[in-house]
């Protein structure tokens, strides 16, 4: 089953934009309250390079690969970055303690619980989520879709004489 044509372009671009959300919203987060660790803008650490920017920018490259007129094999490419991308974002936060010791990667969630909920969904599991059933449906759709090949038509066979040894009982050869 192939994807129609519409439905890969408007997937292809709502994960670009879903990924320029992930790699910019740390740093425009803070001007209305919506921001991890320190409430400034444009405040740049590794950790946001890891964990925001650069899944942003595969979601990004993978959402305009799908979306682009090309190659069957370029639009699975984009696939496969898209569900990296978003899985990143999904599973970076919790890695990320790995390389830090101290209580958060960039820092927790800011004011109160609700907007931390709506935080840890915007910046990291909802969006890396969105992201992954968005590519995944893509790229599901682009793969190569094998027939099983039609099963060879049972020969009719015809049952051997049996031949009979001496009192008619049956002889085996």
């Amino acid at each position: 089953m192939r994807i129609a044509r519409f439905t890969g372009v408007m997937s292809g671009v709502l994960i670009a934009l879903l990924g320029l959300w992930g790699a910019l919203i740390p740093f425009v987060g803070p001007s209305f309250n919506y921001s991890f660790g320190v409430n400034e803008t444009w405040h740049y650490s590794s950790d946001r390079l890891w964990l925001s920017i650069l899944p942003g920018a595969v979601a990004l490259v993978g959402g305009l690969l799908i979306a682009a007129r090309g190659s069957l094999s370029r639009r699975r490419l984009g696939g496969m970055l898209a569900v990296a991308a978003g899985v990143w974002f999904v599973v970076g936060p919790p890695l990320s303690m790995l390389w830090e010791r101290h209580a958060g990667p960039i820092g927790p969630p800011l004011f109160g619980a609700t907007r931390q909920g709506l935080e840890l969904l915007g910046y990291f599991y909802g969006l890396g989520a969105v992201i992954v059933a968005l590519a995944a449906r893509v790229s599901g759709r682009l793969a190569p879709v094998r027939t099983p090949a039609q099963p060879a038509p049972e020969a009719v066979t015809t049952p051997a004489p049996r031949r009979f040894g001496r009192a008619g009982h049956p002889h085996t050869a």
